[in-house]
């Protein structure tokens, strides 16, 4: 699990088929159901934005809102967002999003994830640090969160 000042990199070898993991991360609403969004409703395409309200609690006033950028099926799938966005008193719009991108690969035993969020050193100083700490953690939990999703009958 390597990181940077500017990038977060989390890898797993979840136990489930590649198309059932991209079945997970490409379905918004699947996606919505493991990263705590409620996405009922909506659908990820390039060059789109797909917005739904957090539903983990504490975060229940933040929003998911994406732009996603590229879905290259069962390899690629990546948005851009504005990190640890949870102040309602800031408008996050005004500076310049992170890049998410999980990759896939099938693997012995299943399916390779890896989860990079980077852009982080674009963030103002004010709130970098923070954005990076929260985010790092809160990959931790998804990765966790995609794991028991796709492993789950």
């Amino acid at each position: 699990m390597a990181s940077s000042t500017d990038r977060i990199e989390k890898n797993m070898l979840l136990k489930a088929p590649l198309v059932r993991v991209w079945g997970a991360l490409s379905n918004a609403e699947e996606f919505g159901k493991w990263f705590g969004a409620d996405l009922q409703g909506q659908t990820f395409a390039a060059g789109q934005r797909t917005r739904g309200k957090i539903t983990i609690c504490g975060f229940e006033h933040v929003f998911f809102d994406v732009i996603v950028e590229r879905m290259e099926p069962q390899k690629l799938f990546s948005f851009r967002w504005h990190p640890y966005a949870v102040d309602p008193a800031i408008d996050y719009a005004k500076e310049p999003p992170t890049l998410v991108e999980f990759a896939l690969k099938e693997a012995e035993g299943g399916t390779l994830l890896n989860v990079v969020e980077s852009g982080f050193d674009n963030i103002p100083p004010s709130r970098r640090d923070l954005a990076f700490r929260m985010n790092n953690g809160g990959w931790d939990g998804q990765i966790r969160n995609i794991e028991k999703y796709v492993t789950t009958p």
